[in-house]
């Protein structure tokens, strides 16, 4: 049977990353020889520590189940991030001319509206005003239209060190 100092980063950890409460029960489910007990002994000792460490968040029961909060002095902060994440919230059409553009880049929007069948340059002006999408030149064809490619903010926000990070199309490929 672990012991409490085991189980505490444990339980730590699998609050901090799930996206619903968690009961003690689904949590002893996860971690192997342990009784609620013991979860909920760890649960109160992380409670206390983040009260005298003086955290910015709380461990609150909640439906059942124990869940992180930010306390609410943080309120105006987080309503800012969520205000700009929402900003850059992406439709399936984004997503898809997005994954168009990273993955045939430099690309001219003809060659995008080709691939998907429909015009495209209303969702390539929402991306280039999200910066994920810019302008890299322009092509040596009659015209010479523009060719985009994805920036900076886009390798950020899908978490890339570079396009080369882009997952292969054999590795997309439904099993």
């Amino acid at each position: 049977m672990k012991n409490i100092e085991e189980i505490k980063p444990i339980v730590e950890a699998l609050l901090f990353s799930a996206e619903e409460p968690l009961s003690s029960k689904k949590i002893c489910n996860i971690i192997d020889d342990v009784d609620a007990a013991l979860i909920k002994e760890a649960i109160t000792l992380l409670q206390q520590e983040y009260n005298q460490q003086g955290r910015a968040f709380q461990i609150e029961e909640i439906a059942g189940g124990f869940q992180l909060y930010t306390l609410p002095e943080y309120h105006e902060w987080i309503s800012k991030l969520r205000k700009k994440s929402a900003e850059t919230k992406l439709s399936s059409a984004s997503l898809e001319t997005l994954a168009i553009i990273a993955y045939k880049q430099p690309v001219l929007r003809a060659d995008v509206e080709s691939i998907r069948g429909v015009q495209s340059g209303q969702i390539i002006r929402l991306l280039m005003e999200k910066d994920l999408v810019k302008v890299v030149g322009r092509d040596e064809s009659l015209g010479h239209p523009l060719l985009y490619g994805t920036t900076k903010k886009f390798l950020e926000h899908f978490g890339l060190k570079n396009i080369k990070d882009l997952p292969k199309a054999e590795e997309l490929a439904a099993p």
